[in-house]
Order: C-alpha cells, then sequence, then structure tokens
C-alpha cells in the first residue's frame, strides 16, 4: 500500500476533523520550512519520529557501465532522513 499527498491531507483531516483545505496548507507549510531549513544547513528533528539534514557526497571516479570508461563524478548536496525510534518501532 502506498499513500500519496491527497490520501495523506484526507486521511489527516479525518482524523482531526479539519477541513481537507485547511490539513493541506499545514502540510505545504511543514515542507516548505523543512527544505528551508535544510536548503540553509540546518537540521530538523521530530524526536522519535524523523531527522532531516543537508549532507554532501565528495567529487568521486566513477566508471560508465556501457563502455567501462573512468568518469569524473561531481561532489553534490544530498538530504539525509534517519527514521526516529517511533518510525522504527511502529514498522516492527
Amino acid at each position: 500500500m502506498s499513500l500519496n499527498k491527497s490520501e495523506l491531507v484526507e486521511a489527516v483531516a479525518k482524523h482531526t476533523g479539519e477541513s481537507q483545505a485547511a490539513v493541506n496548507r499545514v502540510v505545504d507549510a511543514i515542507f516548505e520550512t523543512i527544505a528551508k531549513e535544510v536548503a540553509g544547513g540546518g537540521k530538523v528533528t521530530i524526536p522519535g519520529w524523523l531527522s532531516v539534514e543537508k549532507g554532501h557526497r565528495a567529487a568521486r571516479t566513477g566508471r560508465n557501465p556501457q563502455t567501462g570508461a573512468t568518469i569524473q563524478i561531481a561532489a553534490a548536496n544530498t538530504v539525509k532522513v534517519s527514521a526516529g525510534s517511533k518510525l522504527k518501532a511502529a514498522v516492527k
């Protein structure tokens, strides 16, 4: 089973009694805030549930799988998402 954003909004609206429009605005605001904080180099932690932070992948040498030629892979910023204890316990 998979839950997309509109299904998540609908489920939260039913659970809280709020309108779907209100819940949608809150969900959008949460992710915009997380993105802004992480992009600025900060870390967002929701204790027990998850943490999100900016990471960095150094430049490295790789191989083209079709030709076997050596290629240079540029350094890149990444996003690291870690599950918290409550989330881990929920999937056991």
